[in-house]
């Protein structure tokens, strides 16, 4: 970096303004205070990451995250929470393999890249029907749930509520009757309140708004358990790593307890209902500057924009690589937008403070105003 940006990293504390999609920024009270546990976690002469996983502290902790996380999003008892590996591919995977039972196909929802990422994925263990499919539409709006081509007598229905790259979120939960809703919620989960009960697993890489890259959580409902099959490895059984309390392999455990210190920032700020307001908020602002004078362009229609991922382009593409020149100069991170589409993107998820986004904003305008 040269010196301009050493000094404006300084008055920040040496902390950027980070936009990136994932992994993103960790709330900085919770990197606080795992620097200050670092060396010596509960007075136990060692780092959380070099105790054994078996030990009744970790088990504390363990057993604290998961009821946090409960509390955060009202978790009922009969679904299991798991603390996994793999990311969210791995659950691609793991999810057809747990659950299919004696069914052939499962219904997908193809609303871009990383539903179609899970769509290639679960082809090689069931039949995928895609039920409905946003590619006509460029992916910046779906078909309504009328149009959907639902088959009653599928193993499940999977669909992505918030595609991380191109910016589109479903505006409601499918309603899928009798048949088990699936979601890979990795870049919306505790974002917003969601009905844990109209869904029979909801999955998330945590590397968004749980914590660092390396754990996945997953939300099975309990009867699900039991349609395991012979060909799921033991390490994506749900029932054995809901039997063995995550732990049938050790765990992550630097992630979990970094995981379990986001828990407890969000109750702290005051849970799912205050950050959901802050997140429309933040969200509706850089909307407003997107959409201002036709400088700055989303193509995600408006009622399916994503409230954590905000990409956007310069209506001079031309633009593009002085945009992103001056604003790394300016302490921006990240804004570049994911290869396959281009432009720029703001990921503005749990972590990022309202402040941040309108320090982005004021950037925008500036650069518009000196560009435009």
């Amino acid at each position: 970096m040269d010196k301009t940006v050493d000094e404006l990293l300084g008055q920040l504390g040496g902390r950027a303004f980070n936009f990136c999609a994932g992994p993103a920024p960790i709330p900085q009270a919770v990197l606080e205070q795992a620097r200050d546990e670092l060396l010596n976690w509960h007075n136990c002469g060692a780092s959380v990451m070099e105790v054994s996983h078996r030990t009744k502290a970790f088990i504390k902790l363990a057993e604290e995250s998961e009821q946090d996380l409960r509390a955060l999003l009202a978790i009922p008892d009969h679904y299991s929470v798991l603390f996994l590996q793999g990311g969210a591919r791995g659950q691609f995977a793991a999810v057809p393999m747990n659950i299919k039972g004696e069914r052939q196909s499962a219904d997908y929802i193809n609303s871009g890249y990383w539903a179609q990422s899970a769509i290639k994925e679960a082809q090689r263990y069931i039949g995928v029907n895609v039920a409905a499919d946003g590619k006509a539409l460029g992916f910046g709006s779906m078909p309504e749930q009328q149009e959907w081509r639902l088959d009653s007598q599928a193993a499940y229905v999977h669909y992505t509520p918030n595609e991380t790259i191109g910016g589109l979120e479903f505006p409601f939960v499918p309603d899928t009757g009798e048949v088990p809703l699936v979601a890979d919620m990795s870049s919306s989960i505790l974002s917003r309140s969601v009905d844990i009960e109209r869904f029979g697993i909801i999955y998330a890489g945590a590397q968004k708004n749980i914590g660092p890259a390396g754990l996945t959580v997953a939300i099975v409902r309990k009867d699900l358990l039991e349609r395991t099959g012979n060909i799921c490895p033991a390490v994506l059984d749900y029932k054995l790593q809901s039997e063995k309390n995550s732990m049938y392999n050790t765990p992550p455990t630097f992630a979990w307890y970094l995981a379990g210190l986001v828990f407890k920032w969000l109750k702290d700020q005051g849970g799912i209902e205050a950050m959901e307001i802050i997140n429309k908020r933040k969200a509706e602002k850089l909307y407003a500057m997107i959409d201002k004078t036709g400088f700055y362009q989303n193509n995600v229609d408006s009622h399916w924009r994503s409230k954590m991922n905000v990409p956007f382009t310069l209506a001079d593409p031309s633009l593009d690589d002085l945009f992103l020149k001056e604003s790394e100069q300016a302490g921006f991170l990240q804004l570049k937008g994911h290869k396959a589409v281009g432009g720029m993107r703001a990921s503005i998820y749990n972590a990022i403070p309202e402040s941040h986004v309108d320090a982005l904003i004021d950037f925008m305008g500036e650069f518009e105003r000196g560009h435009g």
